[in-house]
């Protein structure tokens, strides 16, 4: 009796070190491969196992995701989520989203994540984002914290708007700055706006953003690499003929009538009449007609 009670311990405390769940099914199989063996090729076996089995299909498609993004094998991943994440309760679809998001940048995807994007954003809008929440809980380097929709927002704003400047859509990425710093500012997201504007060669504007980081007047200002950054930015202001009255000719630095569409709807005509619009978008509903400038 004593040594089936020790032996019980031992088990449980081999799942709790290793965060291998218990039992003996293909999914659990499959994160002993994973994290025990070290074997992610048998891992994706066994996760293939789970999911057409029904055996925990959402987080045997994520987890098996992961694995093949650090196989090189991150286009074979997107084409399984997409393929399979019909099979997952409504629950884990964000959180699909958010490792096909992290799939599209391994593989270079920028249209594709500018549209995921855009839907992560009419979610939040229609209240359907964090399943209805108004905070999710996250995680970063081993800790969790609380994320709120008015940061989940701007976290979203500035991806779509990064994905922009990956086009040289620089208009379009600065709009989206703009948007996402009125919700919630940032040095970071400062200073990429300030890149935007110089590349527009709108210097007078660019300096009075950088302003705000060279005077700490941003959360992250004091940080080092923002502080580095914001003295290149001054530099290479500083070496700009800045009455220049003609602005480069910089392609694509015209709105995208698909941009310009989206935004329109998803600021605009998202159900403004619906109950479950949420606060943030009436914060920002101020910012709208600058989309059509």
């Amino acid at each position: 009796m004593e040594s089936g009670m020790k032996k019980k311990k031992e088990n449980e405390m081999f799942h709790v070190i290793h965060k291998v769940p218990s039992g003996d099914g293909p999914y659990v199989r499959a994160k002993h491969a994973q994290l025990v063996e070290k074997d992610p090729e048998a891992a994706i076996v066994w996760f293939w196992k789970a999911i057409n089995t029904g055996d925990r299909v959402d987080s045997a498609l994520k987890d098996m995701a992961v694995v093949m993004k650090q196989l090189d094998r991150a286009e074979e991943a997107i084409e399984a989520i997409k393929s399979f994440r019909f099979l997952c309760p409504r629950n884990s679809q964000e959180s699909l989203d958010n490792v096909l998001f992290d799939l599209y940048k391994k593989c270079g995807k920028v249209d594709e994540q500018i549209l995921l994007l855009k839907h992560k954003l009419k979610l939040i809008y229609l209240g359907e984002a964090f399943n209805g929440k108004p905070t999710k809980t996250a995680r970063s380097h081993g800790k969790k914290f609380q994320v709120s929709v008015k940061q989940e927002t701007s976290r979203i704003l500035g991806n779509l708007a990064w994905a922009y400047m990956q086009k040289s859509n620089f208009v379009a990425a600065e709009v989206v700055y703009s948007k996402a710093q009125m919700i919630d500012p940032d040095a970071n997201k400062a200073l990429n706006l300030c890149h935007c504007l110089i590349k527009q060669s709108r210097f007078e504007e660019a300096n009075l953003v950088l302003r705000d980081v060279l005077q700490y007047n941003l959360p992250g200002s004091d940080d080092f690499k923002s502080r580095n950054r914001a003295f290149e930015l001054s530099l290479e202001l500083d070496q700009t003929n800045r009455h220049d009255p003609f602005p480069l000719n910089i392609p694509g630095l015209c709105f995208e009538d698909d941009f310009t569409e989206a935004l329109d709807r998803v600021m605009n005509e998202w159900a403004p009449t619906r109950s479950r619009r949420l606060p943030i978008f009436e914060e920002i509903s101020q910012f709208r007609n600058q989309l059509a400038c």
